[in-house]
């Protein structure tokens, strides 16, 4: 005769309150982990169509909105200073550049915030999962010890409920390394456009004369 399976359900609350906990716990790990993937999608790519209006930016666009328009305001101050009379071309530009490339950088690290949240889900979930299965075994054992029957019976439901808690765990895990490997890539990629984007723009800057603007 076939039994029919527990549900997710029935498996956490026939759970022990220890497991339970690590249960929880994950499945609040694993609802912080895609609440930061939905965000970070939608901020990369938002990100890669600023860092390329960025490299089509030109010296004297004004008006512009995003990543173009925080970073033609930083440079502008130190565009009207002009140049040095004993500044070199290479150091007027490099001045220029550092204004540019302060805050592309700044955003980039706006952008990375959450990470931590999928680098730490991934590589402590399942340790976390392990841990609330090694519990709820331990109690099966105690209860065979304290009923002295050792039918499968017995102990199916606690290894099952403590088996669960690693199927949390992969769950949770899995989905924050994947996430945090593709944001991570993506992010350099994003960050090494905008700034290429940036020392390109302070090159034009130099050879243009402020009063443009």
């Amino acid at each position: 005769m076939q039994h029919a399976l527990p549900s997710p359900l029935e498996l956490f609350l026939a759970a022990d309150p220890v497991v339970k906990g690590v249960m929880l716990a994950l499945v609040l790990a694993s609802l912080a982990c895609w609440t930061v993937i939905l965000e970070k999608l939608a901020t990369l790519r938002r990100l890669r169509r600023e860092a390329h209006a960025l490299a089509q930016a030109e010296a004297g666009q004004t008006g512009a909105a995003g990543l173009t328009g925080a970073v033609i305001g930083a440079v502008l101050p130190e565009w009207r200073r002009g140049q040095g009379a004993r500044e070199t071309d290479g150091e007027y530009r490099q001045r220029l550049e550092i204004a540019l490339r302060r805050p592309v950088a700044a955003a980039m690290k706006r952008a990375e915030s959450g990470l931590p949240i999928l680098a730490t889900t991934g590589s402590v979930g399942p340790f976390v999962g392990l841990f609330g299965t090694v519990w709820g075994i331990m109690n099966s054992f105690a209860g065979i010890a304290a009923s002295q029957d050792t039918s499968l019976a017995v102990v199916a439901p606690g290894i099952a409920e403590a088996l669960f808690a690693t199927a949390i765990g992969l769950v949770a895990a899995i989905p924050a390394v994947i996430a945090y490997n593709r944001f991570a890539v993506g992010l350099a990629s994003v960050r090494q456009e905008a700034m290429t984007a940036a020392s390109e723009l302070a090159l034009r800057l130099s050879r243009a004369a402020p009063a443009g603007i």
